[in-house]
């Protein structure tokens, strides 16, 4: 998408006071989905996610816990994180990946040219590459890679899309695939909307935060339209993480 020229900037707008969280809110945009969207805006919201990110991601124990130990310490690793934003999940899992001694290349992709712009435009991490590009882009010119994982990305997708994400994740990965995002709760949501309102003028963060909590699964209706052979599971403090192991997946089917 190409950043707006010659319109008014869209401003980060109010939220309603008693959303329903009975059901996810799936037709919510968020103002940074805006191709006519504020460009500096934007580019502070990218900026922003960094620090997001570190407090409510989880990022570090899912390394820990769920990467880390499918890294191989004889030869290089290959990691893809898909919609890979302003870049700092795809820069935070090779620096910890670094720093455990193990050799990982890390590859951010995004389709928004703003994204990849912004990700491009940071300062360069050893074993990270940004490109913009999609997941099905990859699968078409026969890519792999060990794992794969996504941030925030599943709410921003309908039905189909999801389907597509998911089928082109079981494409390019050779071991795992872990895709991590928000859980909708009210507690998520009011401890959000308090602890980002004194920033809610200087970028996106705070209004599209609120609305990805409301366009957001529990772990129960995930579950119910996660394929076959995916796992779903909760992680504290309000994160669901919809998961595939390739890797066990062979070892069954060679027992079978």
């Amino acid at each position: 998408m190409s950043r707006a020229t010659g319109t008014r900037p869209l401003a980060p707008t109010s939220t309603p006071r008693r959303p329903d969280f009975s059901r996810r809110d799936a037709g919510l945009v968020e103002l940074m989905d805006d191709p006519r969207c504020n460009a500096a805006l934007l580019d502070a919201t990218y900026r922003d996610f960094r620090v997001i990110n570190a407090l409510v991601s989880g990022w570090k124990d899912v390394y820990r816990s769920r990467i880390r130990p499918r890294l191989s310490a004889t030869r290089e690793n290959t990691l893809l994180d898909i919609g890979s934003g302003g870049g700092d999940i795809a820069r935070s899992l090779a620096h910890w990946a670094h720093r455990d001694g193990y050799r990982l290349s890390v590859t951010g992709i995004d389709p928004d040219e703003r994204a990849y712009a912004f990700a491009a435009s940071r300062p360069e991490r050893p074993g990270v590459r940004f490109e913009a590009a999609s997941s099905r882009d990859l699968v078409e010119r026969g890519d792999r890679f060990d794992i794969v994982t996504s941030n925030h990305l599943l709410h921003h997708l309908d039905d189909a899309q999801r389907a597509d994400l998911l089928a082109d994740s079981e494409a390019l990965a050779d071991r795992f695939v872990v895709h991590s995002d928000l859980e909708r709760s009210p507690v998520a949501y009011r401890a959000y909307q308090v602890a980002t309102w004194p920033v809610s003028r200087r970028s996106f963060i705070h209004v599209d935060g609120l609305l990805s909590i409301r366009r957001s699964f529990r772990v129960d209706e995930l579950a119910r339209v996660a394929p076959a052979g995916w796992t779903v599971c909760g992680q504290k403090p309000f994160r669901v993480r919809l998961e595939l192991d390739q890797a066990a997946r062979r070892r069954g089917a060679s027992h079978a």
